[in-house]
């Protein structure tokens, strides 16, 4: 990891952290600002898949899998958007889904770095299970629209302390003599 990159986590956990006190802040309005941010996060990183496709990975072995992955979690972002005006019962069920998708590649891509050997395959298949552990809270506490708040934003500070925390890790280097 460069040093920019270090920089770039530290400032999004940072950043996390601020959306984390502003949900909190104004938690009469949790879930329309989760949704709000989750849009805004999808939609970003869609463009950035996007982007990294046209200018780089167009013709990268499994390049156009980043062209199909940034299309699909720009149509997620821009979907999100559309969620301000519905019940919050399926922001709430939208969140759940989310989660629980993103736990289970999680937990995937932990067992396969456990097959290979891989040192980091622990600190994955954590960050897999909370993620399946918050989407079955959220899933658990939907009809009360605050519980699921503080729960996504518990799920958001541990995410923000692992981006931080993997900043300041020692990357491995190979030297091929």
């Amino acid at each position: 990891m460069t040093k920019l990159q270090r920089v770039q986590n530290i400032a999004a956990g940072v950043l996390m952290l601020l959306f984390t006190w502003l949900i909190l802040r104004f938690a009469e309005d949790g879930i329309q600002l989760v949704a709000a941010i989750v849009s805004i996060s999808l939609t970003v990183m869609g463009i950035r898949y996007l982007i990294y496709y046209f200018t780089m990975a167009r013709r990268m072995v499994g390049g156009k899998r980043l062209f199909f992955i940034g299309a699909i979690v720009l149509d997620f972002g821009i979907f999100t958007s559309t969620l301000s005006e519905v019940p919050t019962l399926y922001i709430i069920l939208y969140l759940v889904g989310i989660h629980a998708f993103s736990g289970t590649v999680d937990l995937l891509h932990a067992l396969e770095a456990k097959k290979v050997g891989a040192g980091s395959w622990k600190l994955k298949f954590a960050t897999g299970l909370l993620d399946l552990i918050t989407g079955a809270a959220c899933l658990v506490f939907f009809r009360v629209p605050r519980v699921a708040v503080f729960i996504y934003c518990a799920g958001l500070v541990y995410s923000a302390i692992l981006r931080i925390i993997s900043a300041f890790r020692k990357t491995a280097i190979i030297y091929i003599q």
